[in-house]
């Protein structure tokens, strides 16, 4: 690095109290703000502060290469787009791109001002994902989920061609982000919402045998007994529905979101993050045995149909809460002082 700024006669200053301009007697650029601290900068030119500022060459290079990636993987990406709308445990999945969007907006300051450097080990990625794309032969086992995957590697590798690491240092988040939009193969979701049945029933079954009268066993994720000598006809059947994977997808990428959103260390973007799948487990718990106790105390009809699906989406909330509550204790307990950032701003004249 310091061969480099001697080789291009950098010129380096500190930023100003204000964060907001450099000190130093030749003429520059003022330094916007940045969440990284640093913001390179090009004598001659613009500091720019919005998309519409973006270069008519580069917007067109944009479409271009936007268009031919949605002609070479347009029916990858209409399967998943259909996967969204008939399966409801993916209907998220339309929120991710506009989430990934906004980490991009964010970025904006750095990623306008900035000068990339196109990397070929870009170009190596992208031709081997292409070529895993086309060649990768499936079977309905799941193994079709390396497909997309592909897809979003070979995004990331346009990026790193096209712009280098320094754009990739502020696009990793939004083109790995995309991830929680692709579905998993059925044999895998499967695989996991069925633990989280059994172990919703059985703590169900559990709070159901403290009320008085009550006598609840579970089988599997079906919950049979009696309240007050009357047998439950139909048994309590705890269904895929009720595994709270939804649930715990859609939180999971937003726990993802909010931790990055959230300026504060690194150990507890890691903690939130980390507590996002208990926290979903839990909330799916506290919805199937208020469904149980609606079902057995109430009228079996209120724990069906639109109010079994209102019950749900009243657990959201419940769950924001518990993010919100560690986020706050977090925040109220672990004080930490505030550095002001003295990296050095550099300000390269072009040759």
């Amino acid at each position: 690095m310091a061969d480099q700024m001697k080789d291009d006669h950098n010129l380096i200053c500190k930023p100003s109290q204000t964060g907001t301009g450099c000190k130093c007697d030749e003429k520059h650029l003022g330094v916007q703000g940045s969440r990284e601290g640093t913001v390179l900068l090009w004598e001659g030119t613009s500091v720019r502060t919005s998309w519409r500022e973006l270069p008519v060459h580069s917007c067109v290079k944009i479409a271009i290469i936007g268009g031919l990636f949605v002609y070479l993987f347009y029916s990858e990406i209409e399967s998943i787009v259909g996967q969204w709308i008939t399966d409801s445990s993916w209907s998220h999945g339309f929120l991710i791109p506009l989430f990934s969007l906004y980490f991009i907006d964010q970025a904006k300051g750095e990623i306008l001002n900035l000068r990339p450097r196109p990397n070929y080990l870009g170009l190596f990625f992208m031709i081997f994902g292409i070529l895993f794309y086309f060649f990768n032969i499936v079977s309905p086992s799941g193994y079709a989920y390396f497909r997309p995957i592909s897809m979003i590697v070979i995004l990331g590798a346009i990026v790193l061609f096209l712009g280098g690491w320094r754009l990739v240092k502020y696009t990793w988040l939004p083109v790995v982000y995309l991830v929680f939009a692709v579905p998993l193969p059925t044999r895998y979701y499967f695989s996991l919402t069925m633990p989280m049945q059994r172990l919703a029933a059985q703590v169900t079954t559990f709070l159901l045998n403290l009320v008085n009268g009550m006598s609840a066993e579970v089988n599997g994720v079906v919950i049979s007994g009696d309240y007050l000598g009357q047998k439950l006809d139909p048994p309590l059947n705890v269904a895929e529905a009720c595994s709270g994977m939804r649930l715990l997808m859609a939180f999971l990428a937003l726990g993802v979101a909010m931790a990055y959103l959230h300026y504060r260390p690194v150990w507890q973007r890691m903690v939130l993050l980390a507590s996002t799948i208990p926290i979903a487990i839990f909330c799916n718990i506290v919805r199937v045995t208020t469904t149980g106790f609606i079902y057995i105390l109430v009228d079996p009809k209120y724990a069906q149909g639109i109010y079994h699906d209102l019950l749900g989406l009243a657990m959201l909330p419940l769950a924001f809460g518990l993010y919100g509550l560690l986020a706050w204790f977090m925040s109220s307990l672990f004080v930490e002082e505030d550095k002001r950032i003295t990296e050095d701003v550099v300000v390269r004249r072009q040759k």
